[in-house]
């Protein structure tokens, strides 16, 4: 251990001034078995180091094929390694000089040992979730209703939240925004994404009762739909369906449910779009608008995100193109779009890119840098910056 006086002689032969310094001096000492392998440093923003200090806990996940993130309990973080050239040491009980409260009148000596040391540290940056695995997995065993006797269940493949917050690399919120999002629902305690043509026949179930029962769209009573279709699939999946498809509110102590139009049309679109290849539009928009309840109005701006209409096609067509379909990397969702189209209009293009936008970033900045702008007839069009294999 140094005592004072030979502090006070090093400082004299590296001809620093005591005035200069703070008088307390710290004298660091390795402790014994002392590894960089001990410790990993991170580096957290105020807010995550605030999560922490009110007791909260921060999970890394991701297999092993997978590149590890950082979720807190609503949000998910990139982590990368940073290394650096100085030598950080980890000294517990170690204070800045903002923080210490010198009682002493001259200089004094405070030994710390040290406990662990690295050249690198983990940096972490909000990202997005990484959501498509999650749909991937529950689709392994969609629910396709009731088990009809003398069938047996398949329960292979059924996932708890624990087991999906072990497998997907999101928060729990955000995992439970995204389960919503699906219309996934809990059966026997398993979260379980509804089989396609089972969820639109839950659909076609509301829609006819609805147009049967000459019912406003916005006002779907929840006791008389359970009663007249209870017979036809169990009183959970059809209160699941309105749920899905609707908004649930109380009237004189009366359950009702407003039919969300957009929804709507947008999953009987999806049912008429699902076998075809092409459609062609103009036969679309009339089946469509058939099919859809009274008072209802179908548009293409529902179907943004979920089909592709092809204008430059004689007659024009409409094809499945869902956003939930495509890669998540960036470079990877450009690529398999400018496959399907060489050339994009900005309107066409921007719902299969926005949920590619970071915190403050726009589509126009994703075009910017992943796609080259040109005109086109008097139209501004995107293409890929390089050639793309076919």
């Amino acid at each position: 251990m140094r005592t004072l006086e030979e502090v006070q002689s090093t400082l004299q032969i590296a001809k620093l001034k005591e005035e200069d310094l703070q008088t307390t001096v710290h004298c660091l000492s390795f402790g014994q078995n002392v590894s960089s392998a001990d410790y990993c440093l991170m580096e957290l923003d105020d807010t995550l180091c605030k999560h922490i200090e009110t007791g909260q806990s921060l999970v890394i996940r991701g297999d092993k094929d997978e590149r590890a993130v950082l979720c807190s309990n609503d949000k998910t973080y990139d982590l990368k390694i940073a290394d650096t050239s100085n030598l950080l040491l980890f000294v517990p009980g170690c204070k800045t000089p903002d923080q210490l409260m010198d009682s002493q009148d001259g200089p004094h000596v405070v030994h710390a040992e040290i406990w662990g040391f690295c050249n690198s540290y983990w940096e972490v940056r909000k990202q997005r979730p990484r959501l498509k695995k999650l749909k991937k997995l529950l689709m392994e065993n969609p629910y396709e209703g009731p088990v009809l006797a003398g069938q047996e269940e398949n329960t292979e493949n059924r996932y708890t939240m624990q087991d999906l917050l072990e497998r997907i690399q999101a928060s729990e919120e955000e995992i439970k925004t995204n389960l919503e999002t699906i219309h996934a629902c809990q059966i026997d305690g398993y979260w379980r994404v509804l089989d396609f043509d089972y969820e639109m026949k839950l659909l076609s179930h509301v829609t006819q009762l609805v147009d049967s029962e000459s019912w406003s769209f916005n006002k779907v009573t929840l006791k008389t739909s359970l009663e007249e279709l209870a017979p036809l699939e169990p009183r959970e999946m059809i209160e699941h369906c309105l749920n899905c498809y609707g908004t649930r509110y109380t009237e004189n102590d009366e359950v009702f449910y407003a039919l969300n139009e957009d929804k709507v049309c947008q999953g009987l679109a999806l049912m008429l779009l699902h076998n075809a290849v092409k459609f062609n539009l103009r036969e679309f928009q009339e089946v469509w608008q058939q099919s859809v309840p009274e008072g209802m109005s179908t548009r293409l701006e529902q179907l943004k995100s979920v089909a592709l209409v092809d204008r430059t096609s004689r007659p024009e067509t409409i094809s499945l193109l869902r956003v939930e379909d495509l890669p998540e990397d960036t470079m990877e969702r450009f690529n398999h779009l400018f496959t399907l189209r060489e050339k994009w209009t900005e309107e066409d293009i921007t719902p299969y890119i926005q949920d590619l936008c970071g915190e403050k970033q726009t589509t126009g900045a994703l075009l910017t840098k992943y796609a080259r702008s040109s005109v086109q007839n008097g139209i501004k069009v995107f293409n890929s910056r390089r050639p793309l294999a076919t």
